[in-house]
């Protein structure tokens, strides 16, 4: 007869285990803030790119020559169909922010970008989100701005003279 493995050992591996989007980053951004004090004003601009299937956030200095942090909506969840939901730009933001806060970083210029060109030129879900989230975790918000690419006179657009058809 075999033996069988105590019941506790397995419940205590199963509490280790979390899954990562378990956890509320919101407390590194706290944790961060209480551990780096700012010694001046230091400004940082946020390029949000926010599609429908992600949410891609990248954190420089004014000039955009040096990045500083970097996150994203697949760093966050397992799952490939939530990468662009808000909860995931989030969770996304408050890594980013907790990085920022560490270099730094008290004043924010945001710059929000949508696929544009072809594609659609309105944000996904996941912008707004990624605002809210960078006012949360104690920035100083300068401006808030679209750069999303719009095309004067582009190239052909796929899909033939009928349309795709599905």
């Amino acid at each position: 007869m075999a033996k069988k493995a105590p019941a506790k050992v397995e419940k205590k591996q199963e509490q280790t285990t979390k899954k990562k989007s378990d956890v509320s980053l919101e407390v590194e951004v706290q944790a961060a803030a209480q551990k780096f004090k700012p010694k001046g004003t230091r400004w940082g601009v946020a390029h949000i790119y926010a599609s429908k299937n992600d949410t891609i956030i990248t954190l420089t200095d004014l000039s955009g020559a040096e990045t500083l942090a970097i996150g994203s909506g697949g760093m966050v969840v397992d799952n490939d169909h939530e990468e662009g939901m808000p909860y995931a730009a989030m969770q996304a933001t408050y890594k980013v922010a907790a990085k920022a806060i560490e270099k730094g970083v008290t004043h924010i210029n945001i710059k929000i970008r949508a696929p544009g060109g072809h594609g659609t030129k309105t944000p996904g879900s996941g912008a707004q989100a990624v605002v809210r989230a960078l006012a949360r975790s104690g920035f100083r918000i300068g401006s808030i701005e679209d750069v999303t690419p719009i095309p004067t006179d582009s190239t052909k657009r796929s899909g033939g003279r009928r349309g795709r058809r599905v």
